[in-house]
C-alpha cells in the first residue's frame, strides 16, 4: 500500500512541476539578435507569438505571427533544458564572425524579472547547450 502511495504520489508531483514550467514559459520572452554591418535580424518570442524585425532602428518589435500549439510544444521542451544560470558560460564553438565569416549572434531571456544572455556568438552556430532551442527559433522565423 505505501508503495502504491509512493508511486502515485510521484505520478502527480512531476507532472505538477513541469506544468509549472511550462507556465512560465508563457510568462518568458526569448529574444535571438543576429547582425553585421548589413544584415539586421531580431526575434522576439512572447506568449506563443513570434515577432520579426530586419529593421534595426524600429522601436516596434515587428511582424507578428502565431505558433502553432506543435511548434510551441517543441520550444517549451528546449527550454526547459536550458540553464538560464549558465547561460552566460556557454562557449561559442567558432569563430567566423570575427572575419566576416557569419553574422554576430546572441540570445536573451528575460524570466521571472530576471534578464539572462548568452556571449556573442556566429549566426548559425549556436553553443552547444542552446543549439536545439536556437535552430527552432530561427526555424520558426523563416515562415515570415
Amino acid at each position: 500500500m505505501k508503495t502504491l502511495i509512493v508511486v502515485v504520489l510521484t505520478f502527480f508531483l512531476g507532472k505538477g512541476c513541469s506544468q509549472e514550467t511550462k507556465n512560465d514559459m508563457a510568462n518568458t520572452t526569448i529574444e535571438y539578435t543576429a547582425n553585421t554591418r548589413g544584415f539586421y535580424k531580431k526575434i522576439t518570442i512572447q506568449n506563443q507569438e513570434i515577432f520579426v524585425s530586419s529593421d534595426r532602428n524600429s522601436t516596434e518589435k515587428g511582424t507578428s505571427s502565431a505558433i502553432s500549439d506543435t511548434d510551441w510544444k517543441e520550444l517549451v521542451t528546449y527550454f526547459e533544458t536550458v540553464e538560464l544560470d549558465s547561460l552566460s558560460s556557454y562557449k561559442d564553438p567558432t569563430q567566423k564572425r570575427q572575419y566576416d565569416g557569419a553574422a554576430m549572434a546572441d540570445l536573451k531571456v528575460k524570466y521571472k524579472d530576471k534578464e539572462y544572455q548568452t556571449v556573442t556568438f556566429d549566426h548559425g552556430f549556436p553553443p552547444a547547450e542552446i543549439e536545439k532551442l536556437v535552430n527552432k527559433i530561427t526555424s520558426l522565423s523563416k515562415d515570415e
